[in-house]
Parts: structure tokens; sequence; C-alpha cells
């Protein structure tokens, strides 16, 4: 029954996650749909491309809440770590690879910060201000996701010990879906902000 109950918060993290909000934010602001402009990826970074600050702080927000809510829903029904980590990584696999957008998502970076809000907010902070740091620097936002993504197995064996585990597959799967812009990045020719 334990493993059902799982299977069941995993599911219903996939499917938080799966709901992209950059095209819906678009849709309801009449901006350019991110699949179709920029870098068509819908996430924040492209909608700040196509349609501005506003619109990408609106979609940073949904895509948060929604990795957020199901592990934070998992926590209060008291389920193990073991299984708040799984509802974790589901609802970033949702928004990797979304079931109502043909699977065909994001990278999952916001969807990343909500979770590890929810299950370590001293490493996800960190992770924040090292992201923070080098956007300033070099205003490459996929530079500073691999970079902070990098860093966050570290700060969690520092900082949230139960969850270096959960962090260093998060970095491998962020890792793999930057794998263009780590290319780009080799060659030069990524995009600034």
């Amino acid at each position: 029954m334990e493993l059902l109950f799982a299977l069941l918060l995993c599911a219903l993290g996939y499917l938080s996650g799966s709901i992209l909000f950059a095209p819906l934010v678009c849709q309801l602001l009449n901006a350019p749909p991110p699949h179709l402009y920029g870098s068509r990826n819908p996430g924040a970074t492209n909608v700040y491309r196509i349609a501005g600050p506003g619109p990408a702080g609106l979609t940073l927000l949904g895509d948060a809440l929604k990795g957020w809510a199901p592990v934070t829903l998992a926590q209060y029904l008291d389920v193990s770590p073991a299984t708040q980590a799984a509802v974790a990584l589901a609802a970033i696999a949702g928004h990797m690879l979304p079931a109502f957008s043909r699977f065909r998502g994001g990278k999952g970076v916001a969807t990343t910060l909500g979770t590890g809000l929810a299950l370590a907010a001293g490493t996800i902070l960190a992770m924040a201000l090292i992201w923070l740091l080098v956007f300033r620097q070099w205003r490459i936002a996929s530079l500073a996701s691999i970079i902070a993504a990098g860093s966050g197995p570290i700060i969690a064996f520092l900082l949230n010990p139960p969850h270096t585990g959960l962090f260093l597959i998060i970095a491998l799967v962020l890792f793999v879906r930057h794998r263009d812009n780590l290319v780009r990045l080799a060659q030069g020719s990524e995009h600034h902000l």
C-alpha cells in the first residue's frame, strides 16, 4: 500500500510538472508563443527574450510552484524522504517531458528551484545565489544554470546531507538537458541576455 501511495504522489508530481507556464503566460499576455521564437524553449529565459521581464517572472513563478506544490503535499502527508525526493524528480521530469505538450518541455531549472525550496531550502538558496553571481558576471543564463547545478551536490553535502544524492541526480539531468548549450559555450556562440 505504501508503494502504491508513493507511485500516486509521483504521478501527481509528474502531472503537475507537465503544466508548462511559458505558453500559458504568453497566450494570456498576447505574446509570441515560446515554442516558435527565441530558443524555442518553454522556460522563463526564453519568455524574457520574447516578451520581457514581467512575463518571464510569471513563468518562473509558475514553473517553480508546480515543483514546490507536490513536494510540499508529500511532506504534509509525512511520507519518507526518499518518496519526497522521488516526487521532486517526477515534477522535474514532467517539465522536461510534459505529457500535455507532446513530451517537448524545458530544461527544468525553475522547477528544480521549486522542488529544492520545499526539500532543501538552504541548498537551493545557495545555488540560486551562485546562479545570480555567474549570470551577473557573464549574462549567460545557461552558464549560470550549469554552474549552479554542478555546485548543488557539494552544497547539499555541506548543508542538507540527506539530499546529496538527489542534487547529484538533478545536476546530471540538467547537464544532459543543457548539452546543446555546453557545445555553444565551448564554441563561444552561446546567447547572452
